[in-house]
């Protein structure tokens, strides 16, 4: 086993890996596979370390810096761990003026997260945003795809109690 292989094992199970060498190879050779290897990988992997970018870029020939470009480009990638659940709280002009201020800093205290960060047993990553559009019902958080109108931080953890 190489060293890079035993870095791999150290974040994710011998089964993921066996997983992300079968994408490799299934589009090993095609023009424009790193994009479908990167969705892929994610998928199977929940995020792309450097440590996979690196296996990717070499198991691709490609250098490091294009598989790292792209990684970081696109928003929909992400290089580290994210929650079960994304937690979006609207800080629009609308959501801000009537509380969403408040909601964003009882999310910091209550799970100790910042902007972007995920809680340390990846239930939850949090995220704000600039407008939701709905702002008739702001304050807005949206947990995945359930919007929360009218929040108070005093609701906030019941709500997301729901969501294990």
């Amino acid at each position: 086993m190489n060293a890079e292989h035993g870095e791999l094992l150290k974040e994710f199970t011998a089964e993921q890996v066996a997983k992300l060498d079968e994408i490799i190879v299934k589009h090993k050779g095609k023009p424009g596979c790193l994009i479908p290897v990167l969705e892929e990988a994610q998928v199977v992997l929940e995020y792309l370390p450097v440590s996979v970018q690196k296996r990717i870029a070499k198991e691709l020939s490609l250098p490091f810096s294009r598989v790292y470009g792209v990684v970081t480009f696109y928003s929909f990638f992400t290089m580290t761990p994210r929650g079960r659940h994304t937690v979006r709280v609207c800080l629009g002009t609308a959501c801000y003026v009537r509380g969403g201020k408040a909601l964003a800093d009882a999310i910091k205290k209550e799970y100790g997260v910042e902007e972007g960060e995920t809680t340390p047993d990846r239930r939850f990553t949090y995220e704000s945003v600039r407008c939701l559009g709905a702002c008739g019902l702001g304050p807005v958080v949206v947990v995945d795809n359930d919007v929360h109108g009218r929040m108070k931080p005093s609701k906030l953890k019941d709500v997301l109690s729901q969501y294990n």
